[in-house]
């Protein structure tokens, strides 16, 4: 039942929460609970968990089986530690109909969790779409000026992927011999080479613009920079995963031929976008753009990683996920505080943040040196063993790839002298002391930047056995 409790108790949450109109009452609901669900989350880590599984639509042979496996797990961890974390450092913010606003957060964060244990085809495909509808509400009622053309590009990009991916998933059944979406009957269906590659197509699609990777990426800058900040830190932080999670959980167990097929194609198309995000990046004053174009860098480096079919490449991504979860919330923050308080997101309107705020400035440096992958940061264990992966599939690959670390550091540090160095700017002169709920969940998520990248074992062996399911035959 304790899979059951971690879906439902963040749609209990969002119910309730739309019924408190006090900001202050609805911002402490949605906090409680959200610590409660990670308090479960963590109680579900190194140990067993059995499945859960009820009738759910006998005429479609398709059932609720909710199953958390250690790739799971991992995921539930992120996603329980990103949202408690987003709801206290953005409770100071202002929004209008706050009650709303927070219970659709929290009906994101119901299908978030959906999606990382559902066990059934249809079942995946009706959480993965729970996850992004309240997105696309809050996005289009709470987003910056040009919310709806944005907004409208976003429903169209994600709209078109869970389309693709639902004829994918009827098309498998049709070949299963029992016609049961579960996801062992899925594995063992009846597929020629040529209809696994067709699903491969409609699956790869779906994921591909969650993620997203070159060329179907170009609604995510906007969406990250035209949404709410805490809509947004869900998205860069949770969401991307999703597709990750896809190709982890259902491409590479259920279309080996077709995975394999493609690798190179993947790889390459991974590394240009690595490299194109990159170099975008460099080019970018507005500090959301920045971290929105080092996100599509990073993600794509993971599927690239992940597209070699190396053990120590997978390794490195499921070590990642985690990783760059937490890092990028810690940026996210730390560029909210700023904007919320100086009114810009300019960096050539900020500087001398060390002289003004040295302990957000010392928070955001230590977020900056993880984004970069330094040794003894968490993103330095999963991008040392990604690249290892990546030379062994191919040196020439890995060593284009390889240029994203002198890119990152060239604008992740840029970012850290334009916003921390020089001169006090007027912006930043007129910034107050962070509350001190976001200044508490910076120094907790730094911490586990650096306890994570000294020591990661638990990581692993909290992924071992999905490592061991993909490449133990």
């Amino acid at each position: 039942m304790i899979l059951v409790s971690l879906l439902f108790l963040p749609i209990l949450a969002a119910i309730l929460v739309l019924f408190i109109k006090n900001k202050k009452l609805a911002n402490w609901t949605a906090i409680l609970f959200s610590a409660l669900t990670l308090l479960l989350v963590l109680q579900t880590l190194g140990t067993p968990i059995a499945d859960f599984d009820l009738a759910w639509l006998p005429n479609l042979n398709s059932r609720f089986v909710l199953h958390a496996d250690g790739l799971s797990k991992l995921l539930l961890l992120l996603t329980a530690i990103s949202f408690p974390a987003i709801l206290i450092s953005t409770a100071k913010n202002e929004y209008k109909q706050n009650n709303v606003f927070l219970s659709l957060l929290l009906f994101t964060q119901a299908g978030l969790i959906g999606v990382f244990l559902a066990a059934d085809a249809l079942l995946f495909y009706f959480f993965w779409e729970l996850a992004l509808i309240p997105v696309y509400f809050l996005c289009s009622i709470w987003g910056g000026e040009k919310r709806v053309a944005i907004t409208f590009k976003f429903f169209i990009y994600t709209f078109l992927g869970s389309l693709f991916m639902l004829a994918g998933i009827l098309f498998v059944n049709a070949h299963t011999t029992d016609h049961s979406f579960a996801i062992q009957s899925f594995i063992q269906a009846s597929l020629t080479q040529g209809q696994q590659i067709t699903s491969f197509a409609l699956f790869f699609i779906a994921f591909a613009i969650k993620m997203p990777i070159f060329p179907l990426h170009t609604w995510q800058p906007d969406a990250y920079e035209q949404s709410p900040t805490a809509v947004t830190m869900v998205m860069s932080a949770v969401m991307v995963k999703m597709g990750l999670y896809g190709i982890l959980r259902w491409l590479m167990p259920l279309f080996p031929f077709a995975f394999m097929a493609h690798t190179h194609f993947v790889v390459a198309l991974s590394v240009i976008g690595v490299l194109y995000a990159s170099f975008i990046a460099i080019r970018q004053d507005d500090i959301k753009r920045l971290i929105a174009y080092s996100s599509i860098a990073h993600i794509g480096l993971m599927n690239a990683a992940l597209f070699t079919h190396t053990q120590v490449a997978v390794q490195g991504v499921l070590i990642q996920l985690f990783s760059h979860g937490i890092n990028v919330v810690g940026l996210w923050i730390v560029a909210d505080i700023i904007e919320q308080q100086t009114g810009t997101r300019s960096m050539q309107q900020m500087g001398g943040l060390a002289k003004k705020q040295p302990t957000l400035a010392i928070l955001l440096v230590g977020f900056a040196l993880a984004n970069i992958a330094l040794p003894l940061t968490n993103s330095f264990v999963g991008e040392f063993l990604m690249f290892n992966g990546l030379f062994l599939f191919n040196p020439w690959m890995a060593a284009l790839a390889g240029l994203s670390i002198v890119l990152a550091a060239i604008y992740t540090l840029n970012m850290v002298q334009k916003v921390a160095y020089g001169e006090i700017s007027e912006k930043i002169n007129t910034m107050q002391t962070p509350n001190k709920g976001a200044q508490a969940v910076l120094i907790v998520l730094l911490l586990l930047v650096f306890v994570t990248g000294v020591y990661a074992q638990p990581l692993f062996t909290l992924t071992a056995d999905t490592l061991n399911q993909l490449f133990v035959k």
